[in-house]
């Protein structure tokens, strides 16, 4: 039997394999990024690239060792495909860096490549201790609390601080993170385990109008006090994104739940409702929406805080980009305010072009669509919710952001995945992904019977 045991899992290793040469040719594609920067630049190849490529391809090798250890049946092209955008985000703050772009205090290269560590650390910790993902339902409104309390603690008298006339940090001394990127993942968590065991009331139908079932009017206290408290975030701590990202979560979560369509018109309804009032009431709310439907106005342009002069400078990078970019190292990225944070993302579309950007979302959807797929595999219902839970925010954070700094919708203080430097979103990220892997892992394992199978099946070939 032992025999059968140490032969039991050749599939996995085959695919830690693959796994490993696109972890390599990820690295690779970052080098060359580095090169081209350096080249572009000043004639020269980085002197630093060699550091980083170590730096990073160490990383990412300690990353597969931990993954290929303790999730050995993961999806093989999760951990690739953020390695290529957290390389590419390193390749930009390179490139400002060495522009003279003003960053923030602390901000650099080396930072980044640190605080990349540090997400890996959190990834392989998450792996090492949670070995079943399915404790977390039993922790449903201990998250549920966390997650209140980390999006609330800002407003904290003494602890929270307000930068760029949002109040969504808390400070340590001359430290600061968003708790807020914590709260999602938390809230997530309670989000999945409250609709497991919610969801066959709140999946009952009331009254008919037209062709929607709606809702029993005594399940709509769950969905109230969720647009209370987004609500209370966009006008208290003036954070959209944050606002967005919470209500918009919980609404998708419950449609998943419930397969009711009246949940979604509902919760759009009651947000672009909401947001309107506060909009006619608080002028900081207002301020942002008139700002997003005439970003030329000279009104705005100048304006201190909530002004639309980063918005137009962002606009006008990517046009100069065009379709194929300017080229790594030959744009001017540098006149984008926060280029390296809230704008990495214009600030690579003048470089890289709408082709550069469209391959940028296309690889954000590939990890998205292998985290649906993960939801789709997985055996019992908390799974499912949590999977498509975590890969609905990451792909709503995309969104908020990228339709933020387009003028699609109006600006939010949320980042670019992976990308944008900072502490809080990375590291908050990388635990993300650890979830999504540890559920893949649980979801294309095969049953105990069917390994031992396997097993029985090679001792009796050889």
């Amino acid at each position: 039997m032992s025999e059968v045991a140490a032969s039991a899992v050749p599939m996995p290793a085959k695919r830690r394999g693959a796994q490993l040469i696109m972890l390599a040719l990820a690295v690779l594609m970052v080098m060359g990024a580095y090169a081209n920067v350096g080249l572009a630049m000043n004639d020269t190849i980085p002197a630093s690239m060699l550091t980083y490529g170590l730096s990073l391809g160490g990383l990412m090798l300690a990353a597969y060792l931990v993954l290929a250890k303790f999730a050995p049946w993961a999806d093989p092209l999760i951990l690739p495909l953020v390695t290529l955008v957290n390389g590419l985000g390193l390749v930009m703050i390179y490139r400002l860096e060495n522009s003279g772009a003003k960053l923030q205090s602390g901000a650099s290269t080396t930072s980044q490549i640190i605080m990349t560590g540090a997400g890996v650390v959190l990834f392989a910790v998450t792996l090492l201790v949670l070995r079943d993902h399915r404790t977390l339902q039993r922790l449903t409104y201990t998250a549920g609390l966390v997650g209140v309390v980390l999006l609330i603690s800002p407003l904290v008298p003494g602890l929270g601080k307000e930068i760029n006339g949002a109040r969504i940090w808390i400070g340590f001394g001359a430290a600061s993170i968003q708790p807020a990127e914590f709260a999602k993942i938390a809230l997530v968590v309670f989000f999945a385990g409250y609709l497991v065991a919610k969801r066959d009331v709140l999946a009952l139908a009331g009254r008919r109008l037209l062709f929607i079932d709606l809702p029993r009017a005594r399940d709509l206290g769950p969905v109230i006090i969720t647009w209370a408290v987004a609500i209370g975030v966009l006008v208290m701590q003036k954070d959209l994104g944050s606002s967005l990202l919470l209500f918009g979560g919980f609404v998708v979560m419950l449609y998943v739940a419930t397969q009711r369509t009246s949940w979604v018109l509902i919760g759009i309804l009651l947000f672009v409702g909401g947001a309107f009032l506060a909009g006619q009431i608080f002028s900081h709310v207002g301020d942002r929406f008139d700002v997003w439907l005439d970003p030329g106005s000279s009104a705005y342009y100048d304006r201190e805080y909530g002004g639309s002069y980063q918005i137009m400078q962002g606009l006008f990078g990517l046009g100069a980009g065009g379709i194929l970019g300017t080229g790594l190292g030959q744009g001017h990225p540098d006149l984008i305010p926060l280029a390296f944070s809230d704008f990495i993302f214009p600030a690579t579309g003048e470089e890289l072009g709408l082709t550069g950007i469209m391959a940028l979302l296309m690889i954000y959807a590939l990890i998205v669509e292998r985290g649906l797929r993960t939801s789709l595999a997985a055996r019992d219902p908390y799974s499912k919710l949590l999977a498509s839970g975590l890969s609905f925010i990451l792909a709503w954070q995309v969104f908020i952001i990228v339709g933020g700094v387009t003028n699609l919708i109006p600006l939010t203080g949320l980042v670019t995945p992976f990308m944008s430097q900072g502490g809080s979103a990375l590291l908050a990220n990388w635990i993300l992904i650890a979830l999504l892997v540890r559920m893949s892992d649980a979801a294309r394992r095969p049953p105990p019977q069917a390994i031992q199978n396997e097993g029985l099946t090679q001792v009796f070939q050889r």
